[in-house]
């Protein structure tokens, strides 16, 4: 995890209320924390957790993974990985399937280059998509893995 730079936090933050044209009570507000707290977290004096910089993420309409970078709650290459995640499972041109061989691919590039141990699969948390273990082929059918399982279909006789 990265070292806490809660200074450089409070400074991102004002930037951001500012160019929202936010004060500081109405950001307050609308993040639902106190508006001395809130004063202290852009003064670098208080140390935010995170789902108070979600709620104030949220507020400022920012990313939350942003903070938690700025916060060092989160390592950079972290965020990079869950703001593509979130991309694939959020593209609404792509079915479920789809986006679950997408993550699997992903994740399979990832470990080849050294930043992942074992691939995580969004599918495989709520449930695994029906499906999402076949390659797809450019088409979005299932690919040939090239794989003699056995059980291939006979050509069809003209």
């Amino acid at each position: 995890m990265a070292s806490l730079n809660v200074g450089n936090l409070g400074e991102y933050l004002r930037e951001q209320r500012r160019t929202a044209q936010l004060s500081l009570r109405q950001l307050a507000e609308a993040a639902g924390v106190s508006n001395p707290y809130l004063s202290q977290i852009e003064r670098g004096l208080r140390k935010p957790s995170a789902e108070v910089l979600q709620q104030v993420a949220k507020a400022l309409r920012i990313s939350a993974e942003t903070l938690y970078v700025r916060a060092g709650i989160l390592d950079e290459r972290e965020r990079e990985e869950l703001e593509t995640r979130a991309v694939i499972l959020a593209d609404p041109s792509i079915n479920e399937r789809q986006k679950s061989v997408l993550l699997q691919i992903y994740a399979s590039f990832r470990k080849e280059n050294g930043f992942e141990d074992e691939p995580r699969d969004a599918a495989d948390e709520e449930g695994r998509v029906s499906g999402a273990d076949a390659p797809l082929s450019a088409d979005g059918g299932a690919a040939d893995t090239g794989t003699d399982t056995g059980s291939k279909p006979s050509k069809p006789s003209h």
